[in-house]
């Protein structure tokens, strides 16, 4: 199914010369997945405190950092592959940081007043599996799967549309439940085309 993961090679385009200027200066991969890590921890924070507070001004940094975090994710990718950073500690990194950046980023709506709460925790435990799925595809001799149609980049559309509404002080929490519902159907079907797809490369 159509993701928006498939625009994912138009943007690293965009991104390449940065990415050589960074490998230039000695920037590794590492150090931007850290970076990338760290900001949605600290985003993530502010976050549950804005929550906390009612404050609304918190949830206009979710979509921007995380624009900015699937830029860095684009850049640690590059600089592994195209200038000779791969090793095994960075995919564990990779891997991890993915999954503990999307926690961080979006376990904080689950405090959202008028915003159902487990279908926030829900939704990131399927996100969860979605990310286990694809990597578990190599366990079986596929490739790491990346699937849709909720893969990480549209997961972070959706929240990031929705962090910005709320944020603006729109009151859209029964439609932000409505989407939140559409969002567990969607990871369902991304982990079983993610699973059926590792499947039927290995046949």
């Amino acid at each position: 199914m159509p993701t928006i993961y498939d625009l994912k090679p138009r943007f690293q385009a965009l991104l390449r010369p940065i990415v050589g200027r960074l490998a230039n200066r000695g920037i590794t991969a590492n150090q931007v997945t850290l970076v990338a890590l760290s900001l949605s921890l600290a985003t993530g924070l502010l976050t549950t405190l804005g929550a906390a507070n009612h404050w609304h001004w918190p949830l206009l940094l979710v979509p921007a950092v995380l624009f900015i975090r699937m830029a860095l994710n684009a850049i640690d990718g590059m600089l592994a592959r195209e200038h000779a950073m791969q090793s095994p500690e960075g995919a564990i990194l990779n891997e991890l940081g993915d999954v503990i950046s999307d926690a961080a980023l979006y376990l904080p709506f689950a405090l959202i007043p008028g915003v159902c709460g487990s279908l926030v925790v829900i939704a990131v435990v399927m996100a969860l599996i979605s990310e286990m799925t694809g990597v578990v595809a190599i366990q079986i001799g596929a490739q790491r799967r990346y699937d849709g149609p909720m893969g990480k980049s549209d997961r972070a559309f959706t929240f990031g549309l929705i962090g910005l509404l709320l944020g603006l002080g729109f009151k859209i929490h029964l439609l932000v439940n409505i989407v939140l519902t559409g969002v567990l159907v969607l990871l369902g079907i991304t982990i079983r085309n993610r699973a059926r797809q590792a499947l039927e490369e290995v046949a």
